[in-house]
């Protein structure tokens, strides 16, 4: 596997299960600020922050490999 490869999975990882926390807490959560967002509203907030949160755990990672690199050589 590719180390791009392995950086989209362990990114993607992190999102799906983020994605997964992200909805419940939207869901039941935001009540609290007076915020009633029904099931699909909370679905699509969560899927806008799981775009933003795969794209800046991608970034970070080939980032670092990147800059790893760059200190080895």
């Amino acid at each position: 596997m590719s180390v791009r490869l392995k950086s989209a999975s362990e990114a993607l990882s992190n999102a799906v299960i983020g994605l997964l926390v992200s909805w419940a807490a939207t869901y039941w959560l935001f009540p609290a600020w007076g915020f009633q967002p029904s099931p699909a509203v909370a679905a699509e907030i969560t899927i806008t922050f799981f775009i933003l949160s795969f794209a800046r755990s991608y970034i970070l990672r080939r980032f670092f490999a990147w800059f790893n690199s760059e200190a080895t050589a």
